[in-house]
């Protein structure tokens, strides 16, 4: 099947198609966008947004469940390529290790039980998730100049408390989990290796938590019609990117500093601002002109 993105022309009804290529390009696009640190819900929201593609103006809920489907494929993705690492935590898992995870899983779960709706329906615009994307990325940058005197093994209750607080502060589209937890576990002055290796750990059971609550949530909704092909596409294309890219977590952990990350951030969301600004302009001057609304 040809690869075909649809984009709108002013002056479309509301409502537009979701294409197969779509979904086969915003599920490579995931597998990498969660394993780094940039958001991979706020590029999932953007991307299509700056290419003016007809998935932007699709059903809210539509959109919510396809984003659950790509989840679940990268989820599936990292079971398998972080089976040794995953196996090995649990060998070793004691009651420390398995009271930090809780307390870590205990804020993101309760705050986005409660506010998920809220936080979908306020803070998932262009505007909010560009101010997410460089509010993290400041503070990424910052917390990346803490000094490094701790390991994962000192790892206590104040710093479980505090990554999960950063993973309630990730349900903000642009904040990234990745990069709050990572940012988070640097300003508790943990080395740049033991920061990866705590974010990884306390994300892994939100991930999976926050899939599974969500798929059994689309389960009894049920999908609409015509959309199992696309939907198929995009899980199938988020699991291979995510087997492809897992070398991306070893690259952050070599790179070791943050503001590549925090650069690149700041220009998306300076790119989203830079758009928003012309759209408003071109509305004003529509507005102001003959036989305009204004």
């Amino acid at each position: 099947m040809p690869f075909l993105i649809e984009v709108r022309s002013p002056g479309d009804p509301p409502g537009g198609d979701f294409t197969i290529g779509q979904a086969l390009a915003l599920g490579a696009l995931h597998g990498p966008a969660e394993l780094l640190p940039i958001s991979s819900s706020g590029h999932i929201a953007l991307i299509p947004w700056l290419l003016d593609w007809d998935y932007d103006r699709l059903d809210g809920e539509l959109r919510k469940s396809f984003e659950v489907v790509l989840h679940a494929g990268t989820a599936a993705a990292l079971l398998i390529t972080l089976h040794a690492e995953v196996d090995e935590a649990l060998r070793g898992m004691d009651h420390r290790l398995a009271a930090l995870i809780a307390l870590s899983f205990l804020p993101p779960a309760l705050i986005g039980y409660r506010f998920e709706r809220q936080i979908e329906r306020h803070l998932g615009t262009p505007p909010t998730i560009a101010a997410g994307l460089i509010g993290g990325a400041v503070v990424m940058a910052w917390a990346d100049r803490s000094p490094q005197t701790r390991r994962s093994s000192q790892a206590g209750a104040l710093d479980a408390l505090c990554l999960g607080l950063a993973q309630s502060c990730a349900l903000i589209p642009g904040v990234s989990r990745n990069g709050a937890t990572l940012a988070a576990a640097r300003l508790r002055q943990f080395t740049r290796e033991d920061a990866n290796r705590l974010s990884r750990h306390v994300a892994l059971p939100v991930i999976a938590g926050a899939t599974l609550l969500k798929t059994v949530r689309l389960a009894r909704r049920g999908l609409p019609p015509h959309t199992a092909v696309p939907f198929a596409a995009g899980a199938a294309a988020s699991f291979g990117s995510t087997l492809g890219s897992t070398w991306l977590i070893r690259q952050v952990e070599r790179d070791r500093s943050l503001l590549p990350y925090a650069v690149y951030r700041v220009g998306l969301g300076l790119a989203v601002a830079r758009r928003l600004r012309r759209r408003r302009a071109r509305a004003t001057a529509v507005a102001i002109a003959p036989g305009g609304s204004g």
